[in-house]
């Protein structure tokens, strides 16, 4: 009963425990649904985090039974990433700047506070009321998050600094004495963050990512795969990295993974486009048409000696069968994540971590496969 008004109120647009608590007493699908039960919200709040990782599963059972209603043939794929607002507040984060000033100014206070309680009874007397163990133990606690905070920012620089080549000893730029460029990778010393990385308190696995329109927000990035069938999604994965040009091999994965088949074409645009990518799919079955520029703009000279795979796959948009193959990726990989935001009303996510929301997003991509299912089946 549960699992149905869960599904049911994702497949609507009805995402949160207390609307669906609502929707039990308002409305008559979801009582029939529920069979005139009327869990309360925290009951239903409860079994969608105890439950998450098997209602998640959901999707590749929904994949599986559309693949048996002939609605996924897997001969051409569409693949794309869309950007949906983490459950984080961009006023709960904090930059290393900040962070650096912030622990600083906290250990004088803390530090003034014991100074405070160790004063003389009378001194005491002549001040207002204050509980001085308590206001230790919250600047402490506020310490000690802003560190582990500190902490995860040092941690994943160390190891951005680490892919790039660098290593604990080479804080020292080639030729000995003198100021780095500014551009330099030596500007900052090993696993040192810029001062304006920012790190999230209530999300830390969300990360700042534009958004349609201006601005930034904290986010993941959410990559579909659809087939061309019927609109079916055979993939949905979810990444805290805002550039999709590494994300092709990882959905191609979990598309094969879901379906137990590789599909016979890949459709992606310029997002996906990246020299260790064609090569890490050198050997994939399908024959991939990534762009290599924006629609409509002439793409950037490419040096077949530097970037061979990426100077074949602009040989082969010369072709008009590519280019024609091309056209089709807007209108198969787009209208999904349209239906996702604007039908369906899923903006944000209401589960904290990268683990928990991409679970969510596949229990999203299932409610829509199933609804889009009924509509191919009743038509």
């Amino acid at each position: 009963m549960m699992v149905k008004v869960l599904m049911y109120g994702y497949a609507t647009g009805v995402f949160s425990s207390r609307k669906l608590a609502r929707k039990l007493h308002e409305d008559v699908a979801f009582r029939v649904l529920a069979a005139n039960n009327f869990p309360a919200h925290r009951t239903l709040c409860d079994f969608r985090a105890l439950h998450l990782k098997a209602l998640s599963d959901l999707f590749v059972q929904v994949v599986k039974l559309a693949q048996e209603c002939g609605l996924v043939k897997l001969g051409t794929i569409a693949v794309d990433g869309t950007k949906i607002k983490a459950n984080a507040s961009r006023h709960k984060a904090m930059s290393f700047e900040r962070m650096q000033k912030a622990q600083l100014e906290l250990k004088a206070q803390i530090d003034a506070l014991l100074a405070q309680a160790q004063a003389t009874d009378d001194r005491e007397k002549n001040e207002p009321e204050l509980d001085i163990p308590a206001e230790i133990k919250r600047r402490e606690d506020r310490l000690a998050v802003i560190a582990a905070a500190r902490a995860r920012l040092e941690e994943r620089q160390r190891e951005a600094d680490t892919a790039r080549g660098r290593s604990s000893d080479d804080d020292t730029p080639p030729g000995g004495a003198g100021k780095p460029k500014k551009k330099s990778r030596f500007k900052y010393k090993f696993g040192e963050p810029k001062p304006t990385a920012q790190e999230n308190f209530t999300d830390p696995d969300s990360r700042i990512m534009p958004r349609t329109g201006g601005g930034f927000d904290y986010s993941y990035n959410a990559q579909a795969a659809v087939d061309d069938t019927a609109h079916i999604i055979v993939a949905a994965e979810l990444t805290n990295s805002a550039a999709d040009s590494r994300q092709l091999p990882g959905v191609l994965a979990a598309l094969k993974h879901n379906t137990g088949a590789d599909p016979r074409q890949v459709l992606a645009d310029a997002g996906y486009c990246s020299e260790d990518v064609f090569e890490a799919l050198r050997e994939h079955p399908a024959e991939l048409i990534v762009a290599l520029g924006k629609e409509g703009k002439e793409n950037v000279a490419i040096d077949p000696k530097k970037r061979p795979l990426c100077a074949a796959m602009a040989e082969r948009f010369k072709s008009t069968a590519t280019q024609e193959a091309y056209r089709r990726r807007k209108w198969l990989s787009e209208p999904p994540n349209g239906w996702v935001k604007q039908v369906l009303g899923f903006r944000q996510f209401s589960m904290r971590g990268l683990t928990k929301a991409q679970a969510e997003w596949k229990l999203v991509c299932a409610a829509l496969n199933l609804r889009r299912m009924a509509n191919m089946m009743a038509a």
